[in-house]
């Protein structure tokens, strides 16, 4: 049966059926995955390999873990779901929404995460404003972190479902029982050589459909002709051309909201201060590693659309049909969210198939791996150790941090059937950016950039923020009207909402941390070397040659990407 009558007339039913090749692949995934964590099970038996793998990992390790626990199967289902409801505008939540950010990480704030030889970004704060800012920012990012990876659990069983109509029980269980034995075994050490291996299955198994669907459709070109004979009353195809209007494009937003809201608030408040990702760059073997780190991972992230958004966007081109946000789903219609699967099937035969869904548990797995070994070590160290037992062994620690992975592993599978409530995945993900880490970012900056913040100032500042942002997500929740107040207008959809959102939970955060700093006592300048700017001596890169020095790799990615940008204007 030709795949758009299958889609059509049983959308339950299964799209394909695994061959013994198809299987043998996905099966052989598995026993390395695991075989990996039983072999790195050795060299963890420290607190400092458990929880920062040593501190020794190279910068190109680092910075391809790096990118690699941000692609997981969120990424790659929620980027063409948001790809195929939103067109190439989900584009920048790769570019302005990441590049930038990754380039601040590395050049300006890594030194004094590594200088200060914190374990996590709560663990600077405590150093910095004190222990309430700490445990705030250690609960929030727990809560976070277990609605993450019920995100990364509830993409990973769709696809199974979708796919090969598995049992969605079945695919969260076995996938994600996986993943706790491998980082049980090893800890960060054993996720992040996972997730480099991981890095590259992905990439294998998922080029596969946007280099058949681009020969489909001929080329580029072809694809944007297609969709906007499909689609002639929305342009889905440019970047910035429509974004001079909120009923422009199909997001409802302004350029003032990509660039303030996603920009600046959302992107670089998860790429620098999430710990999720700065976990795995202060594994980094020196400072000049951890600067270069998060460069080599811009320079990767700037090609990742071209597996992400580009099959929402042959979508948009091909399918004969159309498909709807969750809260539309019925009989015989497909979801926006089921995009990758559906173009996977399209695509990939025997053989290709057991690629193409190797990747996508890939994904959930690097996903997967990264909350959890970031929520046991904000967990042992932020919580359990800060509040609970201070003065137990190292080795207590690691096996506090063991278990507690099965723990947040059995608590995130309770969070993976709330995503289904939402019409795409990321407007949910981006919904819990905006609560928690945009006033996080607000926090973190000022504790790095200004030394009169106070301890008084930054907790306060971090608890109005985060109240704030989850108060006008309600307050738009019982009266939709209020939408154009919090997004600027009645024609925002939730992703435009959610901008807005963290830009205003920002500047909260923000006016009142330095309000409360301005009434409060600020700390002895003494106190605050290696933590802020003014007060730490930054080692000189004057004894490097110029195409050493992180800058110049930097200044190199900036170029990169202006240029794309106006290609894709």
């Amino acid at each position: 049966m030709p795949l758009a009558l299958l889609l059509q007339s049983s959308p339950g039913n299964k799209l394909i059926s695994l061959g013994f090749i198809d299987i043998l692949v996905i099966a052989i995934y598995f026993a390395m995955v695991i075989g990996i964590g039983f072999y790195l099970k050795r060299f963890a038996t420290t607190g400092n390999d458990f929880f920062m793998a040593g501190r020794d990992m190279t910068a190109w390790i680092a910075g391809l873990s790096f990118v690699a626990a941000n692609l997981g199967s969120l990424e790659l289902m929620g980027w063409a779901a948001s790809a195929y409801q939103y067109g190439i505008l989900a584009t920048h939540w790769y570019w302005i929404g990441a590049i930038p950010a990754m380039l601040f990480l590395g050049i300006v704030m890594m030194p004094f995460y590594y200088i200060s030889r914190t374990h996590s970004v709560p663990g600077y704060l405590k150093l910095r404003f004190g222990e309430p800012s700490r445990a705030l920012a250690a609960v929030s990012f727990a809560l976070m972190t277990v609605f993450m990876s019920g995100i990364n659990m509830y993409s990973m069983a769709l696809v199974m479902k979708v796919i090969l109509g598995w049992d969605i029980n079945f695919s969260i269980w076995v996938s994600s029982l996986t993943v706790a034995a491998y980082v049980f075994l090893g800890g960060l050490l054993s996720a992040i050589f996972n997730e480099v291996l991981q890095f590259f299955l992905i990439w294998l198994g998922a080029i596969l459909i946007s280099i058949i669907g681009l020969i489909e459709t001929g080329g580029w070109q072809g694809m944007v002709n297609r969709i906007h004979h499909n689609f002639p009353d929305q342009d889905y195809t440019h970047m910035w051309s429509t974004l001079g209007s909120f009923s422009d494009n199909p997001m409802g937003i302004h350029w003032t909201g990509i660039v303030l809201g996603l920009g600046f608030i959302i992107s670089f408040g998860y790429w620098t201060t999430d710990f999720l990702v700065v976990q795995r760059v202060l594994t980094a073997r020196d400072l000049r590693s951890a600067k270069m780190a998060p460069i080599i991972g811009a320079s990767f992230k700037m090609a990742v659309p071209f597996i992400v958004i580009l099959p929402g966007l042959l979508g948009l081109a091909v399918l004969p049909f159309k498909l709807v946000g969750e809260a539309q789903q019925g009989v015989g219609v497909h979801t926006y969210n089921e995009v990758l699967p559906i173009m996977l099937a399209r695509y990939c035969g025997p053989g290709l198939l057991g690629l193409g869904i190797t990747a996508l548990i890939a994904g959930f797995m690097s996903g997967m791996a990264g909350n959890v070994s970031a929520f046991a070590t904000v967990w042992t160290y932020d919580i359990y150790r800060a509040q609970i037992k201070k003065n137990a062994t190292d080795m207590h620690y690691v096996s506090m941090g063991r278990w507690c992975t099965l723990v947040g592993v059995l608590i995130s599978i309770g969070t993976a059937y709330f995503v289904m409530q939402f019409a795409s995945i990321m407007d949910y993900v981006q919904a819990l950016f905006s609560f928690f880490i945009a006033p996080l970012f607000g926090t973190v900056i000022l504790g790095m950039l200004w030394k009169r913040a106070t301890s008084a100032g930054g907790f306060w500042g971090l608890l109005a923020g985060t109240a704030s942002s989850i108060g006008m997500y309600a307050w738009v929740k019982l009266d939709p009207s209020a939408l154009r107040i919090i997004a600027l207008s009645p024609h925002a959809k939730d992703m435009a909402e959610n901008m807005y959102r963290a830009l205003w939970s920002w500047i909260i955060c923000v006016t009142v941390t330095v309000v409360v700093s301005l009434l409060t006592k600020p700390r002895p300048l003494s106190e605050l070397t290696g933590l802020v700017y003014g007060a730490t001596d930054i080692p000189s890169e004057g004894h490097l040659k110029l195409y050493q020095r992180p800058i110049f790799w930097a200044i190199a990615v900036t170029i990169v990407f202006f240029i794309l940008n106006i290609i894709f204007w």
